[in-house]
């Protein structure tokens, strides 16, 4: 049997990458300005270079691949981080600053890639999952991949009901508009 040493930093850093869904909770705790400086520090530094940390290490760990790569299965792979980076980045751009240091003072943002779907981050981050095990396909990155999209979808959910908390309308903007999938992709 093969140790799964990278499963450690994951979800480590799945665990403190969660703190941004606690942004309203942390703030009250320890206010405003230290609230929103604890949820960028266990994001930002320990959570996603952690979990990056684990991904890296699952793709370096020796175990059974459950197809061949070509040239083409490659393509298709890079195609996919590299529509989802696209979308991760109009998401980044429309929010700015608030993607690193979500704050109580945040506004609704409902305008760019935000107007079709509610988590462009996301959504381009399952692209992004799905390219990394189409260009390493083996068990233990599919056992990432798939403790990483199950993270996803928790970490969504969670941002939702600390958003709804601290931003007003969001509950109102979550009825409107999509979590991942644009309106004209679901019909």
């Amino acid at each position: 049997m093969k140790t799964y040493w990278f499963l450690i930093p994951l979800v480590i850093g799945f665990v403190f990458n969660g703190a941004s869904a606690f942004t309203a909770a942390l703030s009250r705790r320890w206010g405003e300005r230290w609230g929103s400086r604890l949820s960028f520090i266990f994001r930002n530094i320990l959570g996603i270079q952690v979990w990056a940390l684990g991904i890296a290490l699952a793709i370096r760990t020796v175990s059974a691949s459950w197809f061949a790569t070509s040239k083409v299965i490659k393509f298709i792979g890079w195609g996919l981080i590299s529509v989802g980076g696209v979308i991760i980045f109009l998401g980044l751009n429309a929010i700015r600053w608030r993607a690193a240091m979500p704050s109580i003072r945040d506004e609704l943002v409902q305008d760019g890639i935000y107007a079709h779907i509610r988590h462009p981050i996301h959504a381009g981050t399952f692209l992004e999952i799905a390219g990394l095990w189409v260009l390493f396909p083996t068990r233990a990155v599919t056992l990432a991949c798939g403790l990483w999209l199950v993270w996803v979808f928790i970490q969504t959910r969670l941002e939702e009901i600390d958003l709804v908390e601290r931003i007003t309308g969001y509950r109102e903007y979550m009825n409107r508009v999509p979590r991942f999938l644009p309106r004209f992709l679901m019909k």
